[in-house]
């Protein structure tokens, strides 16, 4: 027995993935987008979810629909799957090890005054 491990869109085999394109998506199927939302007491988007759109638009209205029911956000992103790159998580190490030696990057040397409430 074989086991593999894949990160979030990978297909695998190209036989297993069935009636692709090169992009990875079905030949019938919308892309994929990712929905990032920015809620009324937040100063950051958070992604909520993804959904399936034909373009940028119809995912903006899509993602309102779905994931702002209740009006409780002020800004919505949304960013086609296939333009997200991601580390590999098991790189970490390697890839953030050389900041370690940096300590004067770490905020433990400054005392943040009562008024900064956002930081």
């Amino acid at each position: 027995m074989v086991i593999r491990k894949y990160y979030y869109g990978d297909y695998g085999d190209k036989e297993a993935a069935g009636n692709l394109n090169s992009t990875g998506a079905s030949k019938n199927e919308w892309p994929l987008w990712e929905v990032f939302i920015r809620s009324k007491q937040g100063l950051d988007h958070k992604h909520v979810g993804s959904l399936h759109a034909a373009d940028a638009k119809m995912a903006i209205e899509n993602a309102r629909d779905v994931y702002t029911r209740r009006q409780e956000g002020v800004s919505i992103w949304v960013v086609e799957s296939k333009y997200i790159h991601a580390t590999n998580p098991d790189d970490a190490e390697i890839l953030y090890e050389p900041a370690n030696d940096k300590i004067y990057r770490h905020p433990t040397f400054y005392d943040l005054p009562d008024a900064v409430k956002h930081m």
